[in-house]
């Protein structure tokens, strides 16, 4: 008896200690996404008050070019930034892996963009890339309108993103890297692989888990990329066509033009999207992630 007392005693405390992150999890995150289910099948009164209207925000929203517009806006940013921005940050990881002197140096310098504010990132780039006295130009005797082309302004906010990430998905791969033995590569060196083979064999199959992970990471993150588009581009600019995403034509309609309902639609479809994409690149992760040790 007294033991199962012990054991009740221990359920309770069990779920006092996760109680604060359940009701955080529960206020901060289920509640607000119920609302914004409700509110996207409704249109948005004075004093925070709102009326049923079915599905007129999605049907406006699915007859909006604009929409569609800022769809492939997102789409083609993913495309831009996901597969390069991966790749280069295994480059890195693997180079930072490798035997060169101060690599604790390189590894904080490749990790300082994300402690730096997002803000400050972006303002830095747009002086980089202006057309009139920005360095990108000077060094590349070039006169490209890197901000103000509606051609070239999805490449310059993708470069910046690549930029800001690199070092952050470096340091996961890194992790993931110096995980795997090296009496793998010990064997295989005995074996008369090349470092090549030993990168395709042994690096990538043993790194597939936390590449994995880093591809889910960072194309979650693309698809609801808002501060770059917001502080580099402007809602003046010419451009902003070919640069407006999803989140930020969430925030045009929401904050600005007060259209709370059709906001809440836009936000709906983009959660969609995420796990649409999400779920086939966990049917995909069959083929190439190894996560036998």
């Amino acid at each position: 008896m007294n033991k199962r007392k012990k054991l009740d005693q221990d359920h309770v405390w069990g779920y006092l200690m996760v109680a604060p992150t359940i009701i955080g999890l529960i206020v901060l995150n289920v509640y607000p996404f119920i609302k914004t289910i409700v509110l996207s099948f409704s249109s948005m009164k004075v004093f925070g008050e709102y009326k049923f209207i079915g599905f007129r925000n999605y049907a406006n929203m699915f007859s909006s070019e604009e929409f569609w517009r800022a769809t492939w806006n997102t789409l083609l940013f993913c495309v831009l930034t996901v597969p390069i921005g991966v790749m280069l940050a295994l480059i890195v990881a693997i180079l930072l892996n490798s035997k060169i002197k101060g690599k604790v140096v390189f590894r904080a310098i490749f990790f300082l963009p994300m402690v730096v504010a997002p803000a400050a990132v972006a303002m830095v780039w747009k002086w980089m890339f202006n057309s009139d006295y920005g360095v990108i130009n000077t060094i590349f005797h070039t006169k490209i309108d890197w901000i103000t082309d509606p051609n070239v302004i999805i490449i310059t906010v993708a470069i910046v993103a690549i930029w800001s990430a690199l070092g952050y998905d470096a340091v996961l791969l890194l992790s993931g890297i110096q995980n795997i033995s090296k009496t793998y590569y010990e064997a295989a060196s005995l074996d008369g692989a090349t470092k090549f083979q030993q990168f395709r064999y042994i690096t990538m199959p043993m790194v597939s888990p936390t590449l994995f992970v880093v591809l889910i990471l960072r194309l979650m993150s693309s698809l609801k990329v808002y501060d770059l588009i917001y502080m580099m581009v402007g809602e003046s600019n010419p451009a902003m066509s070919k640069a407006q995403s999803l989140i930020y034509l969430f925030y045009r309609e929401s904050f600005i033009s007060g259209n709370r309902g059709y906001a809440s639609a836009i936000v709906i479809w983009t959660v969609l999207l995420i796990g649409i994409i999400t779920a086939i690149q966990f049917i995909g992760q069959k083929k190439w992630v190894n996560y036998e040790v």
